[in-house]
């Protein structure tokens, strides 16, 4: 097992102490599971996945869904089960993807309740679930509808430079959360059909994050930014919203990792890219809480309100482990994201008397702008609610269990 191995005993005793408990010693009022067990010896990528399908019988229910939805959270889970299923072999996990695509994906490749003219970037993720079925199939139906989904990033409106718009009705903003939802899709699809003509304009979505969202004295991203300025999350001389939020940095850093496999070492944007990535690094080890985990708002964790938030944690440890397997990051990041796995099995996993398990302490949701407007406020981030085994954080649990193999 990489990193540290603790003992059965020592993990029940870490559930005790925190698995219903919040770090500064308050009860999550969202915590499902009182009681806890003994942990097997089990992978946790395994465990969480087999958790995740008793508790939803067909995938479409993740994120307590009642109908079937195209959605950026079952991408992000569903991709987790696909790299799983490669993994061990076991195409259950393969086959409970697939049947959540075949639900929503029609015979002429169309997408239903996918609405192609709200050109938001959030519909672009799950669209990378339809590679590897379409290589096992060999089903049109499979590439019309990623076909589908490209058409909508050739026709989206972005800004004056080139960057994709987050949603058609956030005009003129990029957010982390975009680079994530919509980069490595393009880069998988035109290095796949392509012959990666468009590998530049994926690079340009990074390069124009790096260049109008990063804070110099630190060398974190802000969550979003707004060209126009006239958002009044917007910094009147930057266009930047006013915080770091620790799950953006998570987007953020998933999407880089992401995209550069499909980058070849000599493409020139490849090593710009690697280096976006090593800054970022340095600059999330830099506010890693000694827990291993980072505080929903990374920067300042000891301000009244702050939680070690789930989802953030377990993206940047996938992010840090899959940069440092693929030599893009130095080995000490392996070190780096064990920890951080530590910490949320420490901290924020909860065994249930079923054998399931829980992961505790997730931000359900946070924007920017909106009705009811959301400010960037710390306030802001801190108070929105939280949700026991949200798909944000369930979905890189996994992966990063996989990378770390945990």
């Amino acid at each position: 097992m990489a990193g540290i191995r603790f003992s059965k005993f020592f993990f029940i005793i870490c559930i005790i102490a925190f698995g219903s408990c919040d770090q500064k010693g308050n009860s999550s009022k969202n915590s499902i599971a009182e009681n806890s067990t003994p942990i097997k010896e089990e992978q946790w990528s395994v465990r969480m996945a087999n958790s995740i399908m008793k508790r939803n019988t067909s995938a479409f229910q993740i994120d307590q869904k009642k109908e079937p939805k195209w959605d950026y959270v079952h991408g992000l889970v569903l991709l987790a089960f696909q790299q799983l299923s490669d993994k061990t072999g076991d195409e259950k996990y393969y086959d409970y993807g697939k049947t959540y695509v075949d639900t929503l994906v029609q015979s002429d490749g169309s997408i239903t309740r996918y609405k192609f003219e709200d050109y938001n970037i959030d519909m672009i993720n799950a669209g990378k679930l339809l590679f590897d079925i379409y290589d096992k199939t060999e089903d049109a139906k499979y590439l019309k509808a990623m076909q589908l989904l490209r058409r909508q990033l050739e026709e989206a409106p972005r800004t004056s430079q080139g960057g994709f718009w987050h949603k058609k009705r956030y005009p003129d903003q990029m957010w982390l959360d975009g680079l994530y939802m919509g980069a490595p899709f393009y880069a998988q699809y035109t290095s796949k059909f392509e012959n990666g003509k468009k590998l530049d304009d994926v690079a340009k979505q990074f390069e124009l994050i790096e260049e109008h969202a990063k804070d110099t004295a630190t060398g974190l991203l802000y969550h979003g930014w707004d060209e126009s300025k006239e958002q009044k999350w917007a910094d009147s001389q930057t266009g930047t919203s006013p915080n770091f939020w620790s799950r953006s940095l998570g987007w953020y850093a998933m999407a880089l990792v992401d995209v550069l496999e499909y980058f070849p070492e000599d493409h020139p944007k490849h090593p710009e890219l690697v280096d976006y990535l090593n800054q970022l690094a340095v600059a999330v080890e830099k506010v890693q809480d000694e827990s291993g985990l980072w505080y929903q708002v990374p920067n300042m964790g000891e301000r009244e309100g702050n939680y070690l938030e789930a989802s953030g944690s377990a993206m940047l440890a996938y992010a840090l482990a899959k940069g440092a397997n693929n030599g893009y990051l130095p080995d000490h990041y392996l070190n780096v994201a064990n920890k951080a796995f530590d910490g949320l099995v420490e901290k924020l996993i909860v065994v249930n008397d079923d054998g399931t398990i829980t992961i505790t302490q997730a931000c359900a949701v946070a924007g920017l702008g909106g009705d009811p407007y959301r400010d960037g406020s710390y306030e802001y981030y801190v108070n929105e609610r939280k949700q026991d085994n949200d798909p944000k954080a369930t979905g890189p649990f996994i992966l990063a269990a996989l990378q770390l193999n945990r």
